[in-house]
């Protein structure tokens, strides 16, 4: 299994805060709880980069990690947790359009999934919104280890049917069995190539 550098760059809630660097950027985003820590977690092959806690919607901010000094990993606050309050929502957004709207060193949205349940009106939202910036978006579908085998077929079309994207955008991921880690590895290194 590779090891990967991870370098902490900082947190940001306002464009100020972004970190000054001309690496390309790939925002992780995903409802809360859909397994986006344990995702970049096992994607650098370390135990606690992004924190991944008990309770949804820790993460309140958008946080920079320097990947191998080739590209910026972005993680952001996970969306559709009910327990935010109107103000910490109304930030949330200001963040978002702060961050698509100014870092032109955004070269791909990774929008996780997962694969036990159908994408929610939150996920259908956000991938528009990433094509409304002409974004290139893959979606990864986690905890592929935890579906039926008889079940992931009819799965997979939900999340395709919903989502409106194709084979060649959706990724399939378990970080408990590491599936798909390979491919989506490959993605990233195409993408910032």
């Amino acid at each position: 299994m590779q090891y990967h550098e991870a370098n902490f760059l900082g947190s940001a809630l306002q464009k100020s805060q972004f970190p000054e660097s001309m690496l390309p950027e790939i925002i992780m985003v995903g409802r809360s709880n859909v397994g986006k820590s344990s995702l970049i977690n096992t994607l650098v092959n370390r135990k606690q980069l992004a924190y991944v806690g008990s309770k949804p919607g820790k993460t309140k901010l958008l946080n920079f990690f320097a990947i191998d000094d080739s590209f910026v990993l972005v993680d952001a606050p996970g969306y559709g947790y009910a327990q935010r309050s109107k103000q910490e929502l109304l930030n949330f957004a200001q963040m978002m359009d702060d961050y698509f709207s100014s870092r032109k060193q955004l070269k791909l949205m990774i929008q996780i999934v997962d694969m036990r349940h159908k994408p929610t009106k939150d996920d259908v939202e956000m991938i528009e919104y990433a094509r409304s910036f002409n974004i290139k978006t893959l979606v990864v579908a986690t905890k592929y280890d935890k579906v039926k085998a008889s079940e992931r077929a009819k799965n997979i079309k939900i999340i395709k049917d919903v989502l409106k994207i194709n084979d060649k955008s959706l990724y399939l991921f378990s970080s408990e069995t590491r599936f798909g880690l390979t491919e989506l590895w490959q993605a990233i290194t195409e993408t910032i190539a």
